[in-house]
């Protein structure tokens, strides 16, 4: 039987974890444990490093991990600096490669408030919470959206 997916319909091949269009996971039958998903980071030779999200949160106050795209899910990045460069080119704090990603698509930004995305005019566009955005105040557990990449946006508790 086949399985059909939650986020984009697409129909999967039975048996199948995951959706070969859009990398969304494919829920399970009641009582099945549910998937974890290992989180890394990847240093400058490429070398992948396996890290506890919670305490990389804990210590830097906030990240993002990437939920699906491009065969990265997992991949964390922290959101330590005042400004976090996201787009296609490899100069980008958070690189994503794919065509639907503008070379300078956005701008994690901290402000007195707290962190902000703004979007760079980028052609396809930056959604949160799926809803087209130009800026936007982060909130614990936000899905963020460019191109074919969802990321998690995750903050230390306040308080």
């Amino acid at each position: 039987m086949a399985i059909h997916c939650p986020e984009c319909g697409f129909i999967n091949a039975k048996g199948a974890n995951y959706c070969q269009k859009c990398g969304a996971y494919l829920s399970r039958p009641e009582g099945a444990d549910e998937p974890t998903t290992m989180t890394y980071t990847v240093d400058e030779s490429g070398e992948m490093h396996q890290i506890d999200i919670d305490e990389v949160v804990e210590q830097a106050g906030a990240a993002l991990v990437i939920r699906s795209g491009g065969g990265r899910t997992g991949e964390s990045f922290t959101l330590e600096e005042e400004k976090v460069s996201i787009g296609r080119t490899p100069e980008a704090a958070v690189f994503l490669d794919d065509v639907t990603v503008s070379r300078n698509h956005a701008l994690v930004v901290r402000r007195r408030d707290g962190l902000y995305i703004d979007d760079l005019g980028s052609l396809n566009g930056t959604y949160v919470n799926r809803r087209r955005i130009e800026s936007h105040a982060l909130e614990d557990g936000d899905e963020i959206q460019i191109g074919k990449y969802k990321l998690s946006y995750l903050e230390k508790e306040k308080g």
